[in-house]
Formats: structure tokens, C-alpha cells, sequence
């Protein structure tokens, strides 16, 4: 949505993990389809996101709140488990099946709807270069900019949001 006089929201994306994935994408098409503009701000763990070959994970170590549904209940990992070898592993594997159970978008398709609908994606030029990533990693159609371009924008919106 380019709309000269429509409401606008940004959103700084700092964490590329599966479940870390899911909020910013979410938010940015559920705006964009309601006539927002969107700007996404990716930096540091979050141009993970942005990977032609997306191999996120979900990990249970320090996320106290993370549970999941098994055996009719909802069972809490305690940290300890988190640091045992595989249980990351076993928890990505739990996490997209139940994503796929339950019908939710993967962050591939989520990533596509935004670009579809025309969510501008900054990607942080000095993160780029931080990590060493080329831009040939990344998907096609994302702008590589500073932290001024997106502050620029940022003034300019109505919503600001740092996930």
C-alpha cells in the first residue's frame, strides 16, 4: 500500500528465530491488509529472516513461558532441559508440526505475503557487514539501508514497534 495519506507502522526486527519470526511478519500483513503502510527493520539476528535458505530454530533455554500442548495439557520445559544436546532440534520439529497442524502460515509464505503486499524491508547495511552476509543470501526485493532511513520513517509513522 503506497497510499500518500495512510496511516503507516514500522517495526524493528531483532530476532530470527522460528517463534521470534512469526510476530513481526504477522503484524506487517495483518497492516498492510488494512491499508497501513508497513516498513520492517531488520537487524542483527533478525535478517536471519531474510535467508534464501530459511533454517530457523526454536529454542526452549531462557524462555520460562514457552509451553506446549501434549497429553491434553500444556507442559512447561523447564531451562535445564534446554541445554541438553537435540532438545532444540525436538523443539523446532514439535513447533512446525503444530504449525502445520493447526493451518498457520509458514514464515516462508508469511515473508512472500509481505512482499506482496508491498511491505518495504530494510535490511541494516552495517549487520550486513557486521556478519559477513552478502547480499546474494537474502531474498530478492529488500532495500539495504542504515539506521538513518529507517528513523526517517520511524518520525513519519503513526505506529512504531520493536520486536
Amino acid at each position: 500500500m503506497s497510499e500518500a495519506n495512510a496511516k503507516s507502522m514500522s517495526i524493528i526486527v531483532t530476532k530470527g528465530s522460528l517463534d521470534w519470526g512469526y510476530p513481526p511478519l504477522i503484524l506487517a500483513t495483518t497492516a498492510a491488509s488494512m491499508g497501513l503502510n508497513v516498513t520492517l527493520f531488520f537487524t542483527f539476528y533478525g535478517l536471519a529472516l531474510l535467508k534464501k535458505k530459511l533454517d530457523v530454530q526454536v529454542t526452549p533455554l531462557g524462555n520460562a513461558a514457552m509451553e506446549m500442548p501434549m497429553m491434553g495439557m500444556h507442559m512447561a520445559m523447564p531451562n535445564i532441559i534446554g541445554m541438553i544436546p537435540g532438545v532444540d532440534s525436538m523443539a523446532t520439529s514439535m513447533m512446525k508440526n503444530m504449525i502445520k497442524k493447526k493451518g498457520v502460515a509458514s514464515l516462508e509464505e508469511l515473508r512472500d505475503l509481505a512482499i506482496e503486499a508491498e511491505v518495504r524491508f530494510i535490511v541494516c547495511q552495517m549487520t550486513m557487514d557486521l556478519f559477513e552476509y552478502k547480499q546474494e543470501d537474502m531474498i530478492d526485493g529488500l532495500e539495504y539501508a542504515g539506521a538513518a532511513t529507517y528513523i526517517e520513517t520511524a518520525t513519519q509513522s503513526e505506529i512504531n514497534l520493536f520486536i
